[in-house]
């Protein structure tokens, strides 16, 4: 591994890699890419229950949380779209279908046709991929840059030598595919502040042993984040109980901002079984039901609406015996029934974590990027692209959409550089 120069280099060899070396070399500029596995792109394959969500029909700012400038997401979203990123993969031979959802996949529902396209454009591009390589700095020395590494199954030491490098390491999600917050500590190290990291999109952890005895119920619903006592978020969409808690895109969406929520402000999360209705709906709902069939069980009624283990836990929950009549429920009971139906406390202690987070929260501020270019502010010639910024979007293929983004930017901004 002795000393090799380029014009380019790049950190990280998964979406967001891929897409800046792919760019940059097809620009002209002599490009290296090297990560840390032999085997790359584990998240491409994992990703969308390896189906690879490639991107969503409609994307925009709204879709993505930061503490950084809106205008920076909004401008990097139009600089290569979604239909733009729809377009660049059907030219590498990946035929996609749009679902209702809105989401797009690969017409053979496999992350491995993603990856194996990636691969081959970066190859026919002339991208020089180096795997197996644990990078450990990157510092600055004569005009340029030095990435120092080291093989990580012989432990030999060599460098590389760039003119112009981009960090695309992801941020601290799913470690078992090579995510370990090295990016981060090279940001830092190049003199970056960094914003706090959380996971993102992880399921949640409850302690409510009714709600984890339903493991493998899915149903739709809206949740609530409550902060301090006031709403502050709610999300709506499918949901899961789990043999610890909460999944589904509902649940993942909103762990985000339970997880960035100062424990200090009380974060809470409701949930409401019946999305779409409303408290008084059903209170009348519950009324013709008193009125018209008075000797049939509020259990029947329930499970009509919901999923029966479902009915049975709200119904225990709400102190109405499974037998109950409509004739027998008092006023109490009914209130308490609304309130597990539309506003049932989820009792969350914590998260799965990085482990299971698909995306990392924080990371390097948009205030220290050039938003036109991803290049560093403090740093000329040091870019950032995917995870690593402190950008993360909720799920339906709106974090793969930004890493494409990313990465044709910052390629096409660092490959102009090297003419």
């Amino acid at each position: 591994m002795g000393e090799q120069a380029y014009d380019v280099a790049v950190v990280g060899a998964g979406a967001a890699g891929l897409m800046t070396a792919i760019t940059a070399a097809r620009a002209g500029a002599r490009t290296l890419l090297i990560d840390r596995r032999q085997r790359i792109g584990a998240k491409i394959l994992i990703s969308g229950g390896t189906r690879c969500n490639l991107t969503n029909r409609t994307v925009s700012v709204a879709d993505y949380q930061s503490s950084g400038s809106r205008a920076f997401i909004k401008h990097v979203l139009s600089a290569f779209n979604e239909q733009q990123a729809v377009s660049f993969f059907k030219s590498l031979g990946v035929p996609v279908v749009l679902e209702p959802s809105g989401k797009y996949f690969p017409s053979t529902h496999s992350g491995r046709t993603v990856l194996e396209a990636l691969l081959r454009a970066a190859r026919e591009a002339g991208v020089e991929l180096v795997t197996g390589v644990v990078v450990d700095a990157v510092r600055v020395a004569d005009g340029a840059f030095v990435i120092d590494g080291k093989d990580d199954v012989t432990g030999e030491r060599g460098s590389f030598r760039t003119g112009r490098v981009a960090l695309a390491t992801g941020g601290l999600s799913y470690p078992q595919t090579g995510s370990d917050g090295i990016g981060y500590r090279i940001a830092a190290a190049l003199g970056h502040a960094l914003v706090e990291t959380t996971p993102s999109l992880t399921p949640l952890v409850t302690g409510d042993m009714d709600f984890r005895s339903l493991s493998g119920i899915a149903l739709p619903v809206a949740m609530t984040l409550w902060t301090g006592g006031r709403q502050t978020t709610t999300v709506s969409g499918s949901f899961l109980f789990t043999h610890v808690g909460f999944s589904g895109p509902a649940a993942l969406d909103i762990s985000r901002h339970w997880l960035r929520t100062p424990k200090s402000r009380h974060p809470e999360l409701t949930a409401s079984f019946l999305p779409e209705q409303a408290p008084e709906g059903a209170r009348e709902m519950m009324a013709a039901a008193r009125a018209e069939h008075a000797q049939r069980t509020v259990k029947r009624w329930l499970a009509e609406r919901v999923p029966e283990r479902l009915a049975e836990v709200l119904l225990d929950k709400a102190s109405v015996p499974p037998s109950t009549v409509w004739a027998q429920v008092t006023t109490a009971q009914r209130e308490a029934l609304v309130r597990w139906l539309f506003s049932a406390p989820l009792s969350v202690t914590g998260s799965l974590g990085y482990a299971k987070a698909e995306v990392t929260a924080g990371g390097v501020p948009l205030a220290g990027v050039h938003h036109r270019t991803m290049e560093s502010r403090l740093v000329p010639g040091l870019y950032f692209v995917g995870e690593i910024l402190d950008v993360d979007g909720r799920i339906g293929g709106f974090n793969f959409q930004w890493a494409w983004s990313t990465g044709v930017v910052a390629g096409r901004s660092m490959a102009m550089g090297c003419r």
